[in-house]
């Protein structure tokens, strides 16, 4: 099956920390450059959509893993078929919601 990942909200060091967050290096480090906030993608039997970052999708995975196998999670928390989860990133983490979608 297949499940769309919408980015829903990316958030910024100064989100976190009230404050740009600069590292060892001097840099300031700015939200996550990989996503944009509405975009769509497609993951097709629980494989990483091209481009996906691969620190993001291993904190979703499992999530795209349930949903496309056919399962659900907590009917109090979402509807059946979605989920909503977060990258880790602790400076500058960025908000999915997952729908499976159903195929015909």
């Amino acid at each position: 099956m297949k499940v769309k990942i919408t980015v829903i909200k990316k958030f910024n060091s100064i989100d976190v920390f009230g404050k740009e967050y600069i590292n060892p290096k001097g840099k300031v480090i700015p939200e996550c450059p990989v996503f944009k906030v509405g975009q769509e993608l497609i993951s097709k039997d629980g494989e990483k959509p091209d481009g996906f970052c691969g620190f993001g999708w291993r904190a979703i995975q499992p999530e795209v893993m349930v949903l496309a196998f056919g399962g659900n999670f907590w009917e109090s928390w979402t509807e059946p078929g979605t989920m909503f989860v977060a990258c880790p990133d602790g400076i500058r983490p960025v908000c999915f919601k997952l729908e499976r979608i159903e195929e015909k």
